[in-house]
């Protein structure tokens, strides 16, 4: 087990590190003007992350492959927790999203069936061994796989997740070989969709406003309707936007330093601690800042891709590239909507936002990269 850990990606490792100091401080910053609201915010962080280096270790020296053998139970095991969701759990922010565990914890299964839907559709895809995906016998029936977590999660309502579903499964269909017929159909279908979906929102506006007010879902439509119409939507809808990109834009070359984010003090922007940690970042770094943590991001994916172009497992490749897809959504979403190119979703800073079951999970995820990295020498074809 020794001989094997020598051959983690300690870079990577020494990444996490630099993540964990960059995410304590700036969730000591985010919580600092709501003390005592969210005291510990900090320190719980710190926490989870050594509890996530565990997990990273942990999973190390697990062979990915035992967990191929069975993902087939592990989805269903994965679709079930969505469904007892709607069963068991409260309702928190307008959404049933997550069980309450025992010490005020809180577990969200949305997250953890982003890796579950990736294992198994990098077991699927494993078996056509790089040849060219048919589309009756692999992309439909992978595609239905993903429809129905995606499904469960939009209603629960989950739209941030929901997506990076469709993009981790865009993604490994197309490393899995996809033909470009297929693609072109897609990619024509997902404009149509767009082009419809905006033409009947607009055609249609009041009335999606009047019934999703009444139905208390009216954040939904302000976070479509602030993206799609800008001019038109109120204050209150543009509130979180309109002040994070003025948060960003006043953190000028290097940011007004550390504890001293003037419209994050003010409490003008909502979950600075989490949503909108990328704003602490912004105004409190600036460009420099910003920019050393895009080249952290740039640089671990780079090397998840490295880890993929050598595995002799086509599996294993698969897994890393919905991984890296994965993050790489989330990078460019939570960024993205902070500084007005993306809608608001809800859809949290890897690493960085404050959040037990994200980190877990996303270390989770890292472990299982270098559990990949680890049993190459030994493959076999099951």
């Amino acid at each position: 087990m020794f001989f094997k850990l020598k051959k983690i990606d300690w870079l990577m490792v020494a990444i996490l590190a630099i993540f964990m100091i960059m995410s304590t401080l700036l969730v000591h910053s985010a919580i600092a003007p709501y003390a005592p609201d969210f005291k510990n915010y900090d320190l719980k962080t710190l926490i989870f992350y050594g509890l996530g280096f565990a997990v990273v270790f942990g999973m190390s020296v697990v062979d990915y492959r035992t967990l191929l053998r069975y993902s087939w139970y592990i989805y269903g095991t994965g679709c079930l927790l969505l469904v007892l969701v709607f069963l068991f759990a409260p309702e928190i922010n307008g959404a049933r999203s997550w069980f309450e565990l025992p010490g005020g914890l809180l577990f969200q299964p949305a997250e953890l069936v982003k890796i579950i839907l990736i294992m198994i559709t990098a077991y699927l895809l494993g078996k056509r061994e790089g040849r060219l995906l048919s589309f009756r016998r692999d992309v439909i029936p992978i595609t239905a796989i993903t429809l129905l977590p995606f499904m469960l999660v939009l209603i629960q309502p989950d739209l941030g997740n929901a997506i990076i579903y469709l993009v981790v499964l865009c993604a490994m269909l197309w490393i899995g070989n996809t033909k470009y017929s297929h693609v072109l159909v897609g990619l024509t279908a997902l404009v149509a969709f767009l082009i419809v979906f905006v033409t009947l929102f607009n055609i249609y506006n009041q009335q999606i406003h009047d019934y999703l007010d009444d139905k208390g879902k009216l954040h939904w439509y302000q976070r479509i309707n602030t993206f799609i119409n800008p001019d038109e939507a109120s204050n209150d809808a543009k509130h979180q936007s309109s002040y994070a990109k003025i948060a960003i834009g006043s953190g000028g070359l290097m940011g007004d330093g550390f504890l001293q984010g003037e419209l994050k003090n003010k409490r003008f922007v909502p979950y600075p601690y989490s949503d909108s940690i990328f704003v602490v970042i912004g105004e409190e770094f600036g460009f420099v800042g910003s920019s050393i943590l895009m080249l952290l991001y740039f640089l671990f994916i780079y090397r998840m891709i490295q880890i993929a172009l050598r595995c002799i497992d086509k599996r294993g490749a698969y897994i890393i590239v919905g991984i890296a897809a994965m993050f790489l959504f989330q990078i460019f979403e939570n960024v993205g909507m902070m500084i007005g190119l993306m809608p608001i979703t809800g859809i949290t800073l890897p690493f960085i936002s404050y959040g037990g079951t994200s980190l877990l999970l996303n270390m989770l995820c890292i472990g299982l990269v270098f559990s990949i990295k680890l049993h190459q020498e030994k493959y076999e074809v099951d």
